[in-house]
């Protein structure tokens, strides 16, 4: 995990570098404090995908290559077989991995997330980010709170949801869970 996250802090300051941007001008970009931005570019922090779709949608660059350093080249297709999507170890609880991210101009972002269980009494971490999304459980029994609502979903169930309000996740049940999440 801790070199996938350096790899996209040294993609960050990269884009910094390219576009003639301070790390006040992205820290604002994304709501964050610079001294926290600062953080993240460093590599010694975990980087919320929240931020990384703020990055990318704010500079118009595409949110694969910043978590995969990877540029879409597909426009007709793309297909992603059971297992191959290309994945990044967010932290030991959570794992994404990209369904599209070779196909160029998305409108959304599909992934597979995987949540391990962790210790259920711990609060959960919400973070936000723009626009909307949908989650489809797959696999598991998981609690989602967005705002100060708690909403505990199975397998099958879905969600769709404004993605601007303050919201995470944690397995239950000692279980893995694995859901589809569309951000849009």
């Amino acid at each position: 995990m801790d070199e996938q996250i350096k790899q996209i802090a040294i993609r960050l300051k990269g884009l910094r570098d390219v576009l003639d941007l301070t790390t006040q001008d992205v820290a604002q970009a994304c709501g964050i404090s610079e001294e926290k931005y600062i953080a993240l570019e460093s590599g010694e922090q975990d980087i919320p995908v929240s931020i990384l779709h703020q990055i990318s949608l704010h500079y118009g660059i595409d949110l694969s290559a910043l978590m995969f350093g990877d540029e879409p080249r597909m426009n007709a297709y793309f297909l992603t077989r059971k297992g191959k999507g290309a994945a990044v170890e967010r932290t030991k609880a959570y794992k994404y991995q990209s369904l599209a991210a070779g196909f160029m101009n998305r409108k959304a972002d599909p992934f597979i997330v995987t949540v391990e269980p962790g210790n259920e009494s711990a609060p959960v971490h919400l973070n936000s980010h723009p626009g909307q999304e949908f989650n489809l459980m797959i696999e598991g029994h998981m609690m989602l709170q967005i705002g100060d609502k708690q909403l505990f979903l199975n397998e099958g169930d879905s969600i769709y949801f404004d993605a601007n309000r303050p919201h995470g996740m944690k397995a239950l049940d000692g279980k893995r869970v694995q859901f589809l999440a569309i951000i849009i």
